[in-house]
């Protein structure tokens, strides 16, 4: 009797082992699964764009980089609390660059492939590269040839090529007194229909700016340059005392 109780403990305790190290595994399984694929309370309520005609200064702070920005260029409702952000959302209307204002709202809300918009973000940013060195050390890697051409508007243009990330955009570069101006810009297609050029540069330390417009306004792009740098200067001076 007792020979066959003691061989059912050790039939039992040899399937309780793996049995419980199974459900062990499966629950850690199951948190890791839930960890990375759940979604946060932020992209549960996503904020939309919540314009806004007001023009009294939000004191706002991206890293380093104080800011004091006219509520009206602002996107988000919640930016407009100011204090220290992560990124800041802006919109600017050409060609003067002038903030939201009721009167033009449907203009801001165009999205037609001349659509005088141009759209900011002032981001955090650990790599602080510049754009001369983020052309050099990045973009020029993957066109198809580096040396370019000559492309429109006094730029030089290059070609991504197919097997890149950027595949289905252009690189033109324009020189300026301040260095250059790198623009990626989407190419015209069947699917894309309202193209974009996009900006990055480096605004301060850990600090980038990228701004986009589009494509149809690329002739400017030397008149946008240089307004945005000044609506920039503008947002970072620091009010008189």
């Amino acid at each position: 009797m007792s020979g066959r109780g003691g061989d059912t403990v050790r039939q039992r305790s040899g399937w309780l082992i793996p049995a419980a190290v199974f459900i062990v595994t499966a629950a850690l399984s199951a948190l890791i699964l839930l960890y990375y694929l759940a979604p946060t309370p932020s992209s549960i309520i996503e904020e939309h764009p919540q314009p806004t005609s007001r023009t009294d200064p939000v004191a706002l702070q991206v890293e380093k980089v104080k800011l004091t920005i006219p509520a009206n260029y602002i996107l988000y409702a919640s930016a407009r609390q100011g204090g220290q952000k992560k990124e800041v959302a802006l919109a600017a209307k050409l060609p003067d660059l002038h903030g939201y204002s009721d009167w033009y709202g449907s203009t801001f809300a165009d999205n037609s492939s001349d659509s005088p918009i141009v759209y900011l973000l002032i981001r955090e940013d650990p790599l602080t590269m510049s754009e001369a060195d983020k052309l050099k050390r990045i973009y020029l890697s993957y066109v198809a040839d580096p040396v370019g051409k000559p492309g429109p508007f006094g730029l030089t243009q290059y070609a991504f090529r197919d097997d890149s990330g950027y595949h289905g955009e252009d690189l033109y570069v324009g020189q300026t007194a301040k260095g250059p101006v790198v623009l990626r810009c989407v190419r015209f297609g069947p699917q894309v229909t309202s193209p974009s050029c996009l900006r990055d540069m480096r605004l301060g330390h850990h600090v980038a700016l990228t701004y986009r417009f589009k494509r149809a306004h690329l002739a400017e792009w030397q008149e946008i340059a240089t307004g945005i740098d000044d609506l920039v200067a503008s947002f970072t001076a620091q009010p008189k005392r």
